[in-house]
């Protein structure tokens, strides 16, 4: 028997028991949809924190500093230093001093207490940050100590109008800052969020939180390439100033990124997992419903052997039945699993496409599954006596 009469007798056998047939692939369905919704969405997540990490700068480097109790202590000038020996290894170095202080407008009453960051004119490239209107902080602004922000959309918003803030002048713990710049707006101009933001020069800040020592330095890698070889010169420089390398800790964004990816692989493999017991499931149900299906057609079985069919037909129709139940099923699955992952990541806010990745390794899991747990029923059919095939009522 060739395959096409053999896929013909299976759809027949399919069509003639609907309500049987699909809730047999239901299984398969479930299962099919599961893993491809799941692993969709990981994949969203995924992107969607790759898509940060991207927007920080992956060429990043945070370098903590942590006090010794002496006077020894890695200075800015220290880091320029730096900066100047290794400009092939490095772009920019800029110091990073955080303080939480006063916030407030001239013509409000009320004031916020808000994180405030001193930084150098380079900390728009490190972080990638985009200016709107007017300028970001310039050399001579941190050189000289003068007293002008560059605010992100909350505070604009918040204190004096879209598109009216640039020129005007807001208080930090009381002492009047002229706003130079304002952010581009990311998300939403909403409280606590990254348009919350007021940069400064870091060295007025490191006089307003009366601490002369900066802890704390950005650097920004010219080549990704070059991060190991730049995390050593930081540890270089710090055992040459402070005798050892041990109160530095250097942190790079794409150490953080592989990191977090390598967590989100994890959890995609175990979801995956999770949604594969439906099509073992599923495998059952088509495995139940197959050994009743030979119970049935036991008669047909017998006149079909007495007519002259060999063992291997009467098994390679069972199994083409199986594998044919179980590809149905996949292929619904699929366009479910389209469908509910795209619906998912609407609901969820997140930029998801269903994986081709899951949607092959799902279906070709599904029709194994069906052919393999189509196996005993269909030696069951094969190795059926004719003659009590034929007695059997």
């Amino acid at each position: 028997m060739n395959i096409g009469k053999t896929l013909k007798l299976a759809i027949s056998s399919i069509l003639s028991n609907k309500m049987r047939s699909f809730l047999t692939m239901l299984g398969i369905i479930i299962g099919v949809a599961a893993v491809i919704i799941l692993v969709s969405i990981m994949d969203g997540v995924t992107g969607q924190v790759t898509d940060t990490f991207e927007s920080i700068g992956m060429n990043n480097l945070s370098v903590m500093v942590t006090s010794r109790g002496s006077t020894r202590a890695i200075e800015p000038e220290d880091m320029y230093a730096l900066l100047d020996e290794h400009s092939d290894t490095f772009s920019y170095i800029s110091p990073n001093v955080t303080l939480n202080a006063v916030i407030k407008a001239p013509t409000e009453t009320d004031s916020d207490t808000g994180s405030v960051t001193g930084v150098d004119e380079t900390y728009d490239e490190i972080k990638r940050l985009t200016v709107e209107q007017g300028r970001f902080l310039q050399y001579v602004d941190v050189s000289k100590m003068l007293k002008v922000c560059v605010i992100g959309t909350y505070y604009e918003q918040e204190y004096y109008g879209r598109g009216k803030a640039l020129g005007e002048t807001i208080r930090i713990n009381g002492q009047p800052y002229t706003i130079v710049g304002v952010f581009e707006e990311q998300a939403d101009s909403a409280e606590n969020s990254s348009d919350q933001c007021l940069y400064i020069p870091y060295t007025n800040a490191s006089k307003m939180s009366w601490n002369t020592t900066i802890s704390s330095y950005t650097a920004y890698v010219t080549n990704t390439d070059d991060i190991d070889k730049a995390t050593s010169i930081i540890k270089q420089k710090a055992t040459e100033l402070l005798g050892s390398s041990d109160n530095v800790t250097v942190i790079a964004t794409k150490e953080i990124l592989d990191e977090v990816s390598s967590i989100t692989d994890t959890l995609k493999m175990a979801l995956v997992c999770i949604a594969g017991i439906s099509l073992l499931v599923g495998g059952i149900g088509i495995m139940n419903i197959m050994l009743v299906s030979v119970t049935e057609r036991t008669r047909e079985i017998g006149i079909r052997k007495s007519l002259g069919a060999k063992k291997k037909h009467i098994m390679s129709q069972f199994v083409f039945e199986a594998g044919t139940v179980s590809g149905l099923g996949g292929i619904l699955g699929i366009v479910a699993g389209i469908i509910f992952s795209t619906v998912a990541g609407k609901l969820l806010g997140l930029s998801v496409v269903a994986s081709p990745g899951a949607i092959v390794v799902a279906f070709s899991v599904s029709v194994a599954i069906g052919v393999i747990f189509g196996f005993l029923p269909a030696k069951n059919a094969a190795n059926l006596n004719p003659i009590d095939a034929l007695r059997f009522e």
